[in-house]
């Protein structure tokens, strides 16, 4: 489902610290102006101070906040608590208690993700290899410009902006480095989209997207952009 900010569209995110600043961020840079319910005060006041979005003090996983929060009629719930099970109650509390349709729950241990599911939370996502590595990521290597979780986090494609100081610029793909089953499926350029075989040259400003394991995400990421030999230096 695509939403744009022209839907007025009412999105709640439910707890989470790093996770829930990293998302806010991307929100309002889409132009959305999300809700939030978070239970620890100060960062309650540093999400408040830092955004200026409306934030309410409390925890999501009690009823009483959430209707505290006046949340009935929103349109998303995202639930990025700390416990699974509070990410389940807050979703099924979003749904059948506020009639909100769209429920989204990041949970720690991928053996939920096929159980929330069944229980009818509409999106769930496993913050093994998604939304915390996308943060950890974005930390270190600047130039990502998104990242997709698909088929239940076993592939992730990554959209990768090569800059002025990746050391594959000039290489011809067979001749990079890169794990078994990591794909180059595409190379956007201003001149349009190239599909790549293995003599196609990296240039400078490409945008890739390379289709891998989850597991090996970190590993592409350093071969194409250095990333772990700036850190070390």
């Amino acid at each position: 489902m695509k939403i744009s900010p022209d839907e007025d569209v009412k999105i709640v995110i439910a707890g989470g610290k790093q996770k829930a600043d990293f998302l806010i961020n991307m929100l309002l840079d889409k132009g959305f102006e999300p809700v939030v319910i978070n239970e620890d005060s100060a960062q309650c006041e540093y999400l408040a101070k830092k955004y200026r979005i409306p934030v309410i003090w409390g925890n999501p996983a009690k009823l009483y906040t959430l209707y505290d929060a006046n949340i009935e009629g929103s349109d998303i719930m995202i639930a990025l608590h700390y416990g699974d099970a509070d990410n389940l109650a807050i979703c099924q509390a979003a749904e059948k208690l506020f009639g909100i349709k769209k429920t989204v729950a990041v949970v720690s241990n991928p053996k939920n993700v096929e159980v929330f599911r069944k229980l009818g939370v509409k999106t769930v996502i496993s913050a093994t290899y998604t939304v915390s590595n996308i943060i950890e990521q974005a930390s270190i290597v600047g130039n990502i410009v998104n990242t997709l979780p698909i088929e239940d986090d076993k592939v992730v494609i990554t959209r990768l902006l090569i800059d002025e100081n990746s050391p594959v610029i000039g290489m011809q793909i067979k001749d990079i480095p890169l794990p078994e089953n990591v794909i180059i499926s595409c190379i956007i350029r201003q001149t349009g989209i190239t599909v790549p075989n293995g003599q196609t040259v990296i240039t400078k400003d490409d945008k890739l997207m390379i289709i891998s394991d989850p597991s090996l995400q970190r590993k592409v990421l350093e071969i194409m952009t250095g990333s772990r030999k700036k850190s070390e230096a």
